[in-house]
């Protein structure tokens, strides 16, 4: 062979080599996971810090899964199903994100849910709290991780019935939600021997809450159940006591209040509200160094939403590692297949309607003489274990499972 032939030779070598160089780092693409969520309005201050949640999973994996870097994507659904089905469309099918968490509002979850399910891919519900996500809307590639209607209205209503509350009256926010959280805790207080003297239901983001505080007032009963969340809890929370309801021998039931609520609410309006979280930030030392890292990134106190992003994206990457693949169905069978471990959930298991089985708390807010600091806000009352706080499989009326 002759110089001239060995060097195009080389050539031929070298040319093969780069083209396998340049094929290896097309492989070697993002693995792309959003988080979808009401960003702004009524549920804006609960659901800050998701974005720095996800991202803390993201470096607890090394900040690559299979080689590849991981990329967030983010978006605000501003509460609107419309809005949000086409956020998850386009992320889908033109942007290539395999998983989507977040997703607060039950009615964009459930619209979100429908797309993932129809292309086979991921949604993981950290927000959303109708427990139709596991029942009659499952999905073999969603997941409900953080709470639902059944185990706030289990844990918080069972709670307020066996302490004499045996007669209730709903304040409700006009959407899935809502009804889902009214219907659950009618069920509890019905099957305790107790009575539901009536409900009104309030339009979304609602500023004025004096007819509806004056209904509930007006019937008389024991306990005034809010099936609302954020900004309509607190706002609910602050006119009642403007019109003396709990001073006047009522109770109120906050059947979702986040940590972040309590602080907006103060201790001397808020104090004496039971409620149930499956996080709170001074339960044990990991909680309280979980937090520490977390408000280096976002000087706010975590709340449940944003604790339940880190553990849904952290376990998601974690069995992506361990499939080998971002194939969703692999993926799913590892979640399901590994236990659930992280700052707020030990030994947690991801059932296969969907469920995240895991221990809730029931907690009291300290009144002001109770408290240390302004971040000393909770008394713990129960730790309820997941099997208790969460409804049987059987009951769920999930349509493919058997």
């Amino acid at each position: 062979m002759n110089m001239t032939n060995i060097a195009r030779l080389g050539g031929l070598i070298a040319a093969g080599l780069m083209t396998i160089t340049a094929a290896q780092a097309q492989d070697v693409k993002p693995l792309k996971i959003g988080v979808m969520e009401g960003f702004s309005g009524v549920y804006g201050d609960l659901t800050a810090g998701e974005v720095e949640a996800m991202q803390m999973a993201i470096e607890d994996v090394g900040g690559k899964v299979l080689g590849r870097p991981v990329e967030i994507l983010s978006a605000d659904h501003q509460t609107k199903p419309d809005v949000g089905s086409a956020i998850a469309r386009k992320w889908f099918d033109v942007d290539g994100v395999k998983m989507i968490t977040g997703l607060g509002t039950s009615s964009v979850a459930l619209a979100v849910r429908k797309i993932a399910q129809e292309k086979g891919l991921i949604d993981i519900n950290t927000g959303a709290g109708s427990a139709d996500l596991t029942g009659p809307a499952c999905s073999p590639t969603g997941a409900h991780w953080t709470y639902d209607t059944y185990s706030l209205a289990h844990v918080t209503g069972g709670a307020m019935v066996k302490a004499g509350g045996d007669s209730w009256y709903f304040l409700t926010a006009d959407y899935a939600f809502g009804k889902s959280l009214e219907d659950e805790t009618t069920k509890v207080v019905l099957a305790a021997g107790g009575k539901v003297l009536g409900s009104v239901k309030h339009p979304l983001s609602t500023q004025d809450f004096s007819s509806f505080l004056l209904q509930a007032q007006g019937s008389k009963a024991k306990v005034i159940g809010l099936a609302n969340a954020g900004m309509d809890t607190v706002n609910a929370i602050k006119q009642a006591a403007e019109f003396g309801i709990v001073k006047g021998g009522q109770k109120l039931a906050g059947l979702l209040v986040f940590a972040t609520d309590v602080q907006s609410l103060t201790l001397p309006v808020a104090q004496g509200l039971v409620l149930t979280e499956s996080f709170y930030w001074d339960l044990n030392d990991e909680t309280r160094a979980w937090t520490k890292r977390y408000r280096a990134k976002k000087d706010r106190l975590p709340s449940m939403l944003t604790v339940g992003v880190y553990s849904s994206t952290l376990h998601y990457l974690k069995a992506v590692q361990a499939a080998g693949t971002d194939d969703a169905k692999a993926v799913m069978a590892k979640m399901r297949e590994m236990p659930i471990n992280d700052v707020t959930t030990k030994n947690g298991k991801l059932r296969e309607d969907g469920r995240v089985i895991r221990d809730m708390y029931l907690f009291q807010v300290k009144s002001p003489a109770e408290s240390k600091s302004k971040d000393d806000i909770y008394k713990l009352i129960a730790t309820v274990p997941g099997e208790e706080a969460y409804r049987p499989m059987k009951d769920g009326g999930c349509p493919y499972i058997k």
